[in-house]
């Protein structure tokens, strides 16, 4: 059974310039390459996540003049949510499965450098939740680091993706996959595991970039050695006390915490003068409430953990005991904000439960919460002092009941798809989904390799009209929305802001924009060849400025077409919810570059 969700991805890199690459010394980590308009070495831009740009030659004046450059085909026709990077003269990419991942020389286009296509378990996609997706690659010193479908983790050699090493980081036969990117961070491999719909317990690990060597795993939930919080020293940042011992098992009912779900599936950031990575967790197991009583710590939380060691520093828990599958893992974006007349380092995450949240990213201090997108109704607010959302009793879930008209749907007011944030006009644009849902849920027993949902959802739009996505400018502190443009389907696809005052993004049935950042006007569009869920990026070759981005259409928005399913409820809800999908696009894999004439 192959549908919705577990998108793991995220990921930083380590890069080398210059026109052929080369292992570069490591004090020239990401941190400082990604400061280099003209590469994309780090697949959310930076370790910050803002998914910015510096570039400034395609402009609002000049954007109506972009045309298509050139293209190359995935091999693939599967669901492709990724992102190139471009270090020095070469483009990297994954495909979704089976994950080939290429090399193009950018001074050859045409003639790929090299091509590298893993042998897997075959036995993966069936158990691949929400499509076969893949999230994109890293760099670090010389190696290209990725990670396919059936669990494994590579390091290829960046000249001529010869294998250096792989460890397998799961078993799918216990229902555990991988789609997410890596994100490297001093000698650390960083991933995560999917895996939620089928009782995983999610983690995250951390191997050695030289050897494979694993360092450190991190449950999300169990014991406190598990989970590696002290219980002396870890901040709960809802109350800003000590989580105190015993801080997650003692939430959960028996055991059911083995099955407590909390996987690693989305996008990681990371501080370098705190030396914090920053991450979420996924939904609790099962989706059935009922079974397991308590708040089900650590799932559909934001954890800070030291890079080195693996220790959490602080916690946030954004929805306990989870009713509504609003899984926590979307990305964390690090900026500087003004709150209440002080500038703090903050972290902003746009979260599937309709809820923007700005946290003080030393401890986990929540200072704002602003609903996103106006549907939301499951919460009216989350109380600041506490850091609990004020929930609607009626849209409480549970077991046997079919609760009606709750907003935002499972999939998110905002999945996997990445925002970007534009320093200066410090606006957050994001791509989102306007959809709401019914929830009926029922007991369901435990397998191993084998669903454990509990749940039937049947998803649509919130205003029970033709707006399914909506794209925004936002200001995640006072919670004002900006302008917005309203879309037939779910905008599935990360934005792209640049110093040219242009935003990047693509829709589901296929529409690539380019739109200006302070009215929301469209200046430019192109259909491609299927739907956009991946996520443009934008480099310089050559003195000339190039935006890319994967085409492909699928993904839990997109799973009626990518697997052939027809009835509303399949897909977990969302197959009802884009059933004229294929009247305006097709599967497809294809890379599209564009530039200025």
């Amino acid at each position: 059974m192959k549908w919705m969700r577990n998108c793991f991805c995220l990921t930083v890199a380590l890069f080398a310039s210059m026109a052929a690459i080369s292992t570069i010394a490591w004090a020239d980590g990401p941190d400082t390459l990604s400061q280099d308009p003209n590469q994309w070495v780090i697949p959310l831009g930076n370790y910050h996540g803002t998914r910015h740009s510096k570039l400034s030659q395609i402009t609002v004046d000049n954007a109506a003049k972009l045309k298509v450059a050139w293209t190359m085909s995935t091999g693939t026709l599967r669901g492709q949510e990724g992102q190139p990077l471009v270090v020095g003269n070469m483009m990297y990419f994954e495909s979704s499965y089976p994950n080939f991942i290429y090399a193009v020389d950018l001074d050859n286009i045409g003639r790929m450098a090299w091509k590298f296509a893993p042998e897997q378990d075959k036995f993966a996609p069936s158990v691949a939740c929400c499509d076969v997706v893949n999230r994109g690659l890293s760099y670090a010193d010389g190696k290209i680091l990725a990670i396919t479908l059936d669990t494994h983790v590579y390091a290829l050699d960046a000249k001529t993706g010869q294998v250096i090493w792989k460890v397998q980081n799961g078993d799918p036969e216990q229902g555990q996959t991988m789609t997410m990117a890596p994100l490297v961070v001093h000698d650390k491999v960083i991933v995560g595991i999917s895996g939620g719909e089928f009782g995983v317990r999610g983690f995250l690990t951390a191997y050695d970039l030289t050897t494979g060597k694993m360092a450190w795993r991190a449950y999300s939930v169990g014991s406190d050695e598990d989970i590696k919080f002290d219980g002396a020293k870890t901040i709960d940042g809802a109350t800003q006390a000590l989580v105190g011992k015993d801080s997650s098992v003692k939430t959960w009912q028996g055991d059911e915490w083995k099955l407590g779900g909390g996987t690693t599936w989305g996008w990681y950031s990371y501080d370098p003068t705190l030396n914090l990575v920053y991450y979420g967790t996924g939904n609790p197991g099962t989706w059935n409430p009922t079974q397991r009583p308590g708040d089900n710590k650590w799932s559909t939380t934001l954890i800070a953990r030291n890079p080195d060691t693996g220790v959490a520093a602080w916690a946030y828990q954004m929805t306990p005991h989870d009713a509504w599958d609003y899984d926590g893992v979307n990305e964390s974006v690090l900026t500087d904000s003004a709150v209440d007349g002080q500038t703090v380092p903050t972290l902003t995450h746009f979260d599937r439960n309709g809820f923007a949240y700005v946290l003080d990213r030393r401890n986990g201090k929540l200072l704002r919460a602003n609903k996103f997108d106006p549907s939301t109704n499951w919460a009216s607010e989350v109380d600041l002092k506490t850091g609990r959302p004020v929930l609607d009793p009626a849209k409480m879930t549970k077991s046997d009941v079919n609760v009606k008209d709750i907003c935002p749907a499972a999939m998110g007011a905002k999945n996997h798809q990445p925002v970007s944030y534009d320093p200066n006009t410090k606006l957050f644009y994001v791509a989102s989904n306007h959809i709401c849902m019914d929830y009926q849920a029922f007991s369901v027993k435990y397998k191993g390799g084998f669903p454990y949902v509990g749940a039937i959802l049947n998803m649509f739009p919130a205003d029970h009209g033709d707006v399914r996505g909506r794209l925004f400018a936002f200001d995640a502190v006072s919670g004002e929305t900006k302008w917005v443009i309203n879309d037939m389907f779910q905008d599935y696809s990360g934005p792209l802001t640049t110093d040219g005052g242009v935003l990047f993004a693509g829709t589901l049935d296929g529409w690539f924009r380019a739109v200006d950042e302070s009215s929301g006007k469209v200046l430019y569009k192109f259909h491609a060849p299927s739907g956009i869920i991946g996520n443009p990026m934008t480099y310089m070759h050559d003195g000339k400025q190039y935006v890319a981005v994967l085409t492909g259409v699928g993904g839990w928005a997109a799973i009626g077409l990518a697997e052939g399913l027809t009835k509303g409820s399949e897909g977990l809800g969302a197959v009802g919810l884009t059933h004229t999908l294929s009247d305006y696009t097709n599967l497809g894999g294809t890379l599209v570059v564009f530039s200025l004439e």
